[in-house]
Order: C-alpha cells, then sequence, then structure tokens
C-alpha cells in the first residue's frame, strides 16, 4: 500500500513538471498592452497620460499602442484623407484636432475618398427601390419622345399710332386765320379737305407780282425770254413757298384779281389727334397747326420678356385680345424687335403691325397678345419629369428595372404640358414623371456626409467677435 503511494507521488510529479515545460509553448502568455495616453472619445483631441475626467465630465478610455499603430497603418492603405470638421459649419476644416472658431464647438473627424472611378460615381447616384417601395413612392415613368412643339409667347402691349401714317400741317407763312374748317380734335378728315383759310400781305403781293408777269406778256419793253421767266418765276413762288395748289394759281390766272386769303388743305385722310389754332390768331411760318393721323393701320408695342425673345423673328403671327371686344381676335406680324432691353423691367418692345379698318383698336389701348413660334420637331418630355434644383436642372431616367440615376439637361421651348430638351437625353429612355423629388431627396441622403451636414449653417459664418460682443451683452444685462 505504501508502495502504491509513493508510485502515485512521483506520477504526479512527473505530470506538473511536463505541464510546466509544455504549458508555455501551448498556451503562450500575451504580452503586456502599453498604454499610449488617456482620451475622451466625445472629445477629440483631448489627451491625458493618466486616467481621469474630461472637461466633458467624461471618464477618459486608454488608447494602447497596437490600436494606434493599426490606426496608422489604415490610414496609410486607406483610399480616404481624413479631416477636422465642425458639426454646425461645415466651412470649416482642419488637418487635426481642435475647436471650432466660429462657434467653439470640438471638430469632428471625417474622412472623404481621395480618388473614386467615374462608376463609382455613378453608383453612388443611382437609387434602387423595391416593387413595393416603388408604389409608395409613386414613382412613374414615361418614354422621352419626339414631336412637333409649338410655342406661344404671352405678352401684354399697348396699341400706338403707326409712325409713318401721321403728318403735322404747318403755317407755311405769316398771317392770320380767318376762317377754320375744322374745330376740333379727334375730327375725321379725308384727304383734300378744307381745313381754314389764312390771310397774309405777303400772300397778296405775291399774287400781285404774279398779275403783274401775266399782263407784262406781249409787251415791247421786256424781251421774250425775260418775260417767260418773270411769270415762271412768280408762279414757282406762289406754288412752292406759299403752296397754292395748280388749281387756284389757275383762278388768279383766269381772273386777274389777287385772293385775299389762301385756303389750306388736308394732305391725308385721317383723324385730328392735335389742333393748336383759333379763328382769329396770327400764326409764324413754321408753326405747327394740325397734327393729323391714319388709323386704318396701328401699330402695337409688346413687352416680352428677355428669357423669350430668343424664339421671336420678323414677321412672326401675332394674335391680341382686348378687355373692350374679349370675344374678338385681331391679327398682326411682328416687324420690329427693339436691340435695346429696358433695364427697370428687364423686358425687350416688340413692334407688331395691325390693320385697323373698323377703327375698333384706339391708341393707348391696352392688349394681351400670343406671338406665335412656327413649330418644329424635338425631344420632348413632360413638365413634370424636370427638377430644377438651383445650379443644374435634372431628370432622373430608369437605367434598369427600380433603378434610378440622375440625368443634367438643358431645356428649350416649352409648350402646353411638354417641355423641348436640347440635350442629356436620347429618344425612347424612360424619365420619371412623378416621384422624381423623393429619388433626389433618397440620392442626397445615400450620398458621404449628406444627412447630416447641416445645410441650414451653410453660408452663414459668424464672426467670432461678433459672439464675443454677444456674450459681452448678455453679461451686462445679467449684471443690470
Amino acid at each position: 500500500m505504501k508502495k502504491n503511494i509513493i508510485i502515485s507521488v512521483i506520477i504526479i510529479v512527473i505530470v506538473g513538471l511536463a505541464g510546466l515545460y509544455f504549458y508555455p509553448k501551448i498556451f503562450p502568455s500575451k504580452p503586456e498592452r502599453k498604454i499610449l495616453y488617456w482620451t475622451d472619445p466625445m472629445l477629440p483631441g483631448d489627451r491625458s497620460d493618466h486616467p481621469g475626467k474630461s472637461p466633458m465630465g467624461m471618464e477618459r478610455t486608454p488608447v494602447y499602442a497596437d490600436e494606434a499603430q493599426s490606426e496608422t497603418t489604415g490610414q496609410n492603405t486607406s483610399a480616404e484623407e481624413s479631416y477636422y470638421t465642425c458639426p454646425m459649419h461645415s466651412s470649416v476644416r482642419s488637418d487635426k484636432p481642435g475647436a471650432c472658431p466660429v462657434c467653439g464647438m470640438a471638430l469632428v473627424k471625417k474622412t472623404k475618398m481621395q480618388s473614386a472611378s467615374e462608376e463609382e460615381i455613378k453608383n453612388l447616384q443611382q437609387v434602387s427601390l423595391s416593387a413595393s417601395q416603388r408604389v409608395i413612392a409613386n414613382v412613374s415613368t414615361t418614354a422621352v419622345t419626339r414631336q412637333d412643339i409649338n410655342k406661344e409667347i404671352s405678352a401684354v402691349g399697348v396699341v400706338d399710332f403707326a409712325e409713318p401714317l401721321q403728318t403735322t400741317v404747318t403755317a407755311r407763312f405769316r398771317g392770320r386765320i380767318e376762317k377754320l374748317y375744322v374745330n376740333y380734335t379727334g375730327e375725321l378728315v379725308k384727304q383734300g379737305q378744307p381745313l381754314f383759310d389764312l390771310y397774309s400781305p405777303d400772300l397778296v403781293s405775291a399774287q400781285q407780282e404774279f398779275i403783274i408777269a401775266l399782263n407784262s406778256l406781249g409787251d415791247s419793253l421786256f424781251s421774250g425770254a425775260n418775260q417767260s421767266l418773270l411769270l415762271q418765276a412768280s408762279r414757282d413762288k406762289l406754288r412752292i413757298h406759299f403752296g397754292m395748289t395748280e388749281k387756284q394759281i389757275a383762278i388768279i390766272e383766269k381772273t386777274r384779281q389777287t385772293q385775299s386769303t389762301m385756303t389750306f388743305f388736308s394732305p391725308i385722310s385721317g383723324t385730328v389727334i392735335t389742333k393748336e389754332i383759333q379763328e382769329g390768331q396770327y400764326v409764324d411760318e413754321g408753326m405747327p397747326l394740325y397734327k393729323l393721323a391714319d388709323l386704318s393701320n396701328v401699330w402695337i408695342y409688346l413687352d416680352v420678356y428677355e428669357k423669350d425673345i430668343r424664339f421671336i423673328l420678323m414677321n412672326h403671327p401675332v394674335q391680341i385680345t382686348t378687355e373692350v371686344y374679349p370675344n374678338e381676335k385681331f391679327r398682326g406680324k411682328v416687324t420690329f424687335i427693339d436691340p435695346v432691353i429696358n433695364n427697370e423691367t428687364r423686358t425687350v418692345r416688340v413692334r407688331s403691325e395691325f390693320a385697323n379698318p373698323n377703327g375698333k383698336l384706339k391708341p393707348q389701348m391696352y392688349v394681351k397678345a400670343q406671338i406665335h413660334v412656327p413649330s418644329s420637331s424635338a425631344l420632348v418630355v413632360p413638365t413634370t419629369a424636370v427638377l430644377y434644383t438651383g445650379k443644374r436642372t435634372l431628370v432622373w431616367i430608369e437605367v434598369k428595372p427600380n433603378t434610378f440615376e440622375p440625368r443634367e439637361v438643358e431645356l428649350g421651348i416649352s409648350s402646353g404640358s411638354f417641355i423641348e430638351v436640347l440635350s442629356g437625353l436620347e429618344e425612347d429612355e424612360n424619365v420619371v414623371t412623378s416621384g422624381g423629388y423623393l429619388l433626389e431627396s433618397e440620392s442626397q441622403l445615400q450620398q458621404p456626409g449628406g444627412a447630416s451636414s447641416g445645410h441650414q449653417h451653410e453660408g452663414t459664418k459668424k464672426d467670432p467677435e461678433d459672439n464675443n460682443k454677444k456674450s459681452g451683452d448678455e453679461h451686462k444685462e445679467h449684471q443690470m
């Protein structure tokens, strides 16, 4: 019995010695981890050589040497570039931790891709939906088609006189108004209708000279050539200077008597716009007496916005309506485009010409106009497919079933519910006509940092001095 106990002890000793020899080899002990520093994970840039609480009151945690080395190695092999920024002011960037110079908040570490392929960028912009998500988001598509598109440019305008159809009747010589045949503004006159009688001593003298020249014909004291020259000079003086008609001169030649007054006639058929004289009034040479205008044709000046002026050409048809005749449409054409833009209204004045045989269109009347741009074949999409994002104009297209991506486009003229696409799309591509803004929002959320970039703070940088002033004012107010 004693022998068995001794043998058991020996075996236990041998097993213990073997265990002491082989255990370290099978289960090597881990080396002791070296602590580099202590930090608060919620406060980037906070470091300490001993444990404790950070300025924010949180317990600091250790950072080991192997963790720091792993992080450094990862930064060197990664295709990302790290930087520090303020959560409230995305424009603030720094290559090291610290505090925001604007609001004093701790900078947060972020990364950005140093380089990415076009395919990766394209995939980042794509949005994929399940069938149920597509139904919930009400995303529908339609094909890009080519069709004839008409454009009508709306404008407002004012009726005015046609300048070539206006004339001014002036006094050809000094005298006194003996009689008026046209007595008020707005009166209709016909060409050749008497307007007024004018008395002038100079006119009487000129007629006497003409009669003397007539009576001197056949007189032996004057040669035939001189008589003819004198007679022609007297006749031309009455006709050119005094404005007498051939019929009036013929009467003087026949009766050999002077006329104390001379009748002036209307040079055109039209309307009296202004009347500047009264009976018994003395007038000087060149004084305006009447202003006449023919209203059988009128001009209408339209104010067209500068964005539409590129579509308008000469002779484009124009259709107008007025409040006076709401059920009647008048048709004319573009005859002139002003080369200068009105700096105040940012519009271009376009002149159009209209026939006005019945005189319904009256000067200074307001009208509404539609300028018709001839149709042309073009790629078109529904206007609901276009998203205006400020700097860019986008449409969303379905590149494969339930997968969508944005496409920047350049637009042309619009007509009704369709708009022309000048570039960016091809025929038969499927564009999103509803739910596009939801896709745009989802795309922005998928972008790195797109969900919490603090857009509302962007572009509103504050001066640190303003913060100091504000805190100082608050301190003073508290003291009061």
